[in-house]
């Protein structure tokens, strides 16, 4: 039998170039951010570590930003909303999946409706809305206005018709009840939509500037990116510091990302009809 042999072409090359240039424009402002952040403040050439880089901007981003309490309220705000949406999407995509009812196709038409339209147009009756129950200058006013996400519902709908119907009859024929097959069969298989929607939706709350600055005034509601903003306002000539302060406000999702990719690809491994 004769072995194939890869034989690298001139098109693999341009392919590998153009890929090495991409990753080059996406990784370059965060490089440039990243080492920004270590520069004396001022142009003074103050070194406070062995390696020569000026850490103490961290500390003092960290200080005059009051991040501690943005990052307690972020991450509040960033796990409430995702698990509401988790709750939500896993149940309504559910029964778009499995349920046969009057106007099922009518209802998953409104909810891939909801995707194009952008969250600004409705800021007006939802600050109404919040008014009207009081819960201006709130959390719940910065987690109930997403609690519900039509990305979700759709993603998790579309990943409930992959699994098999046969796993669900053979369970109902075991007494287990919807619920029951929702929370310990489609779920469980249903991992690697789940940890998408988790990243999906945490990294998109920790980003969110929005809601914090037009539903909510009051100083120990601020988060990351309020916080992150009303310190660029502070120090806008002071690069050094306000690198410092855009990484701390980044590195966290960053970090959640990889591993969250992690488990996805194991989430993907572990999915199928086991024996």
């Amino acid at each position: 039998m004769s072995k194939t042999t890869w034989n690298p072409r001139y098109s693999d090359f341009l392919s590998l170039g153009v890929l090495l240039l991409l990753a080059v424009v996406v990784l370059l402002p965060l490089f440039v951010v990243f080492f920004t952040s270590f520069q004396p403040p001022g142009g003074t050439p103050k070194v406070s570590s062995t390696n020569g880089w000026y850490l103490a901007n961290y500390g003092d981003a960290w200080e005059r930003g009051k991040f501690l309490l943005a990052f307690a309220n972020s991450s509040l705000v960033a796990l409430a909303v995702t698990a509401l949406q988790i709750v939500t999407s896993a149940l309504a995509g559910y029964a778009l999946a499995r349920l046969k009812f009057r106007g099922r196709q009518a209802l998953l038409l409104i909810v891939i409706a909801t995707l194009v339209i952008p969250f600004q147009l409705l800021v007006i009756p939802i600050f109404l809305v919040l008014k009207w129950g009081h819960l201006i200058n709130t959390y719940g006013a910065l987690i109930l206005p997403t609690a519900v996400n039509g990305f979700g519902i759709f993603l998790l709908r579309q990943y409930f018709q992959t699994i098999p119907v046969e796993l669900e009859e053979a369970a109902a024929m075991d007494g287990a009840t919807r619920l029951q097959i929702l929370w310990q069969i489609m779920l469980p298989l249903a991992r690697p939509a789940l940890v998408t929607l988790f990243l999906f939706t945490f990294i998109g709350e920790w980003n969110d500037l929005f809601k914090p600055l037009v539903f909510t005034t009051r100083p120990e509601l601020r988060t990351v990116q309020l916080a992150l903003a009303e310190f660029q306002e502070q120090f806008t000539n002071n690069w050094p510091l306000m690198m410092a302060a855009v990484t701390i406000a980044t590195v966290p999702v960053m970090v959640l990302f990889l591993i969250g990719q992690r488990q996805f690809i194991q989430g993907i491994a572990a999915t199928g009809i086991k024996s």
